[in-house]
């Protein structure tokens, strides 16, 4: 294991939609590894809510890696399931460990409304209610048509 590990931010926020960073990360592996960086940060790789136009923390489908047309695309912000496949693998290939960025408790763009209980909550005490507990139709319900049952079962 290496002492001193060198971690680099393979992303911004800005990144263009019309891009591909899966392509242009996997290009650079050798060179970052060249440099003594050890481990690359890549940015979530499923797709968002808001389809290419949302960096990855709109967080729609974490098992659509850009293989589904879902939200409007196939691709995600960043490219297709196959290039972020292959784009890891080129990082490995060169003995960068990979992180990915992963974003669990993160939920847009729901496929259908449900009827939910909700009660509000004080701004500044999240945990102390104020009034009394109602119902509410809701964008809750996720799915993911675009997937036709694949990694749902």
């Amino acid at each position: 294991m290496t002492n001193n590990i060198t971690l680099f931010q393979f992303f911004h926020w800005y990144y263009s939609p019309e891009g591909n960073l899966w392509l242009h990360a996997a290009e650079r592996a050798e060179q970052l590894a060249q440099l003594g960086i050890t481990h690359v940060w890549l940015p979530p790789a499923y797709k968002s809510g808001r389809g290419v136009y949302e960096p990855g923390y709109a967080v729609y489908d974490l098992y659509d890696l850009g293989e589904f047309d879902q939200k409007g695309t196939v691709r995600t912000r960043y490219g297709t399931r196959e290039e972020y496949l292959d784009c890891v693998k080129a990082f490995q290939s060169k003995g960068l460990d990979v992180m990915a960025d992963i974003v669990l408790n993160h939920k847009f763009g729901a496929d259908e409304q449900e009827n939910i209980p909700v009660q509000e909550v004080k701004a500044d005490n999240r945990i102390e209610y104020v009034g009394e507990q109602k119902t509410i139709d809701a964008y809750t319900k996720y799915t993911f048509p675009g997937r036709n049952g694949k990694y749902s079962n």
